[in-house]
């Protein structure tokens, strides 16, 4: 069979996309295929009034955006925003530094409150100014209240110190302490002490009147060394409702004068009719009452000793 060939014809390409476009056309008898009709479309995006409202949404959230920023700037404009602080307020390696006057709505914590060195410093409040000192569990230990009618201060103890340290006035409950070299009382009234009172030296103000005064109790003068009553340019003075009495317990009672007046003795009867001499002596009474009994020739105070009885 070598010597036997076959040949087989291709057909071209155009005749073979014609046959395969006639096989889909085709159809054999008895059948029926309808075409598709056309279908929906559904497009990809937002259209119509949602994009319309997208937009101004948008266009909202942006002036939005404008005005916040343009707030911020005005913001720091007006409170003085700067990297060392805020408008007056200043903020130092030693703490916080406020120029002019600040006020405080709320309550104010801090260990150290001190002005400048060229001003003073000023707490001011219209109902009351109030500084508490607080213990590590909160405590109130101290407080300085200060209000229209009043200064109040709560502490164990109260010291009023010098610049150079010195004490000058400290109130504990025990006793007050004044540290002065002088304490003086410039009213009018003086000053008034219920209970008693321990001082090396009473005095009164030049060519003014020293009055010591008890008005309804008794007045004790004591001291270990003797009381000394000085009054360089005036006299002296002791007048009491009942008796006045001068003791010495280990010593005499000396009355050192030029004159020494005692006008409201008791006087004893007259001496002898005629004696115009005028003359008197003074007599003892064993309780030690004074009267006066004429002077004669010898004493005379037995003559009244009746006025001892």
């Amino acid at each position: 069979m070598k010597g036997n060939t076959v040949a087989v014809c291709s057909p071209e390409p155009q005749e073979v996309q014609q046959m395969v476009r006639e096989q889909y056309t085709t159809t054999t008898d008895g059948t029926h295929i309808q075409r598709p009709e056309n279908q929906c479309v559904y497009k990809i995006g937002i259209y119509g009034w949602r994009k319309r409202c997208l937009y101004l949404f948008v266009l909202l959230l942006l002036i939005i955006l404008l005005v916040n920023f343009a707030l911020t700037i005005w913001i720091l404009k007006v409170m003085w925003f700067s990297p060392t602080g805020m408008g007056h307020l200043r903020v130092t390696k030693d703490g916080l530094r406020l120029e002019g006057e600040s006020e405080f709505l709320f309550p104010l914590y801090a260990k150290e409150i001190h002005s400048r060195v060229d001003s003073s410093l000023l707490l001011q409040s219209t109902q009351n100014v109030t500084v508490n000192a607080r213990n590590s569990e909160g405590e109130v230990t101290g407080r300085l209240k200060v209000g229209p009618k009043m200064v109040e201060v709560q502490s164990q103890q109260f010291q009023i110190n010098s610049k150079d340290g010195k004490p000058l006035f400290t109130v504990d409950e025990n006793e007050v302490v004044v540290g002065t070299d002088k304490l003086r009382v410039t009213g009018p009234e003086g000053a008034l002490f219920e209970h008693s009172v321990e001082t090396p030296l009473v005095r009164a103000d030049p060519f003014q009147d020293l009055r010591l005064e008890s008005p309804t109790r008794s007045l004790s003068m004591d001291a270990p060394k003797g009381v000394h009553i000085k009054a360089h340019a005036g006299k002296i003075e002791a007048l009491s409702q009942m008796d006045i009495i001068f003791q010495s317990s280990d010593g005499m009672l000396v009355l050192d004068a030029e004159t020494v007046c005692l006008p409201k003795l008791v006087q004893g009867t007259q001496g002898a009719a005629g004696s115009s001499q005028r003359l008197y002596e003074i007599c003892v009474c064993p309780d030690g009452k004074l009267y006066l009994s004429v002077a004669g020739a010898g004493t005379t105070c037995h003559e009244n000793s009746h006025i001892c009885l």
